[in-house]
C-alpha cells in the first residue's frame, strides 16, 4: 500500500510540473510585433483561445493637408477677386448642384450664354428676386417653368444644355455666384427683362434699371 501511495503522490507531482511547464512556453510564444486578439470561448473545452496578429499602423492619409490647403486657396481668391470674370474663373467645379441651383444655371446658359458675364449673371439676380418677392414662385425652378414667361421652356420643362461645353461651364459658375452672393449686380432689384430687338407693352409700365448688352432690365 505504501509503495502506491507513494507512486501515486510523484504522479501528481509530474503532472503539475508538465502543467507550469506549459504554461511558461505559451507565455513566451508571442512575437514582440503581435498583439493577441481574444476568441469565442470553446464550450467543449472550456477554455478561452488567443490567436496572434501583426498590429498594423495605418499611415498618414497625406491627401488631407493637400485638399484643406486647396480649398483654402480657392476661398482666398474668391474672396479677392478683383473682376467677376476673375471670380467665375476661381470658383470650384461645381461637382453635384442642387435641383433648384441647376434650374438657375440652365436658365442662365438658354437665355444669356452669349451675353457677357454681367449680363447672365443679371438674369440668375432676375430669377432670384422673383424667387424672393413673394409675387412669383418661391422657388427658382418653379420661376424658370412658370407658364410664358422663358421661351427655351418647353411644356413646362427644361431642355438639356450641352454638358461638354464651355458655355455650361460658364453658367454653373454664374449660377452658384448669383446664388451665393458672392459678386453685385447692377440690376439690383429687377423682376423683369427682354431684348432689345422687342418692346412688350408691360415695359412702359416698369421701372428701368440697367440695360446690359441685349437685354433691358426693368423693376
Amino acid at each position: 500500500m505504501m509503495f502506491f501511495r507513494r507512486a501515486a503522490i510523484g504522479a501528481t507531482a509530474l503532472v503539475s510540473l508538465l502543467a507550469l511547464g506549459g504554461a511558461g512556453a505559451f507565455a513566451q510564444s508571442a512575437e514582440p510585433a503581435a498583439s493577441i486578439e481574444a476568441m469565442p470561448i470553446d464550450l467543449d473545452q472550456n477554455m478561452v483561445r488567443f490567436v496572434a496578429s501583426e498590429v498594423v499602423q495605418p499611415l498618414p492619409d497625406e491627401t488631407v493637408g493637400t485638399t484643406a490647403e486647396t480649398d483654402n486657396e480657392d476661398s482666398d481668391t474668391i474672396e479677392t477677386a478683383d473682376s467677376l470674370h476673375d471670380l467665375v474663373g476661381a470658383m470650384p467645379p461645381a461637382g453635384d448642384m442642387s435641383g433648384d441651383v441647376r434650374c438657375l444655371a440652365q436658365a442662365v446658359y438658354f437665355e444669356a450664354r452669349g451675353e457677357p458675364l454681367d449680363g447672365q449673371l443679371a438674369v440668375a439676380r432676375v430669377i432670384i428676386n422673383r424667387a424672393e418677392s413673394g409675387l412669383f414662385p418661391d422657388n427658382y425652378c418653379d420661376v424658370v417653368t412658370q407658364r410664358g414667361q422663358f421661351s427655351f421652356v418647353r411644356n413646362g420643362r427644361i431642355p438639356s444644355p450641352n454638358q461638354a461645353s464651355s458655355a455650361w461651364t460658364l453658367a454653373k459658375a454664374v449660377a452658384r455666384i448669383a446664388d451665393e452672393e458672392l459678386w453685385d449686380s447692377e440690376v439690383e432689384d429687377a423682376l423683369f427683362f427682354h431684348a432689345k430687338r422687342v418692346r412688350p407693352a408691360w415695359a412702359a409700365r416698369k421701372i428701368a434699371r440697367a440695360t446690359i448688352d441685349s437685354h433691358i432690365f426693368y423693376r
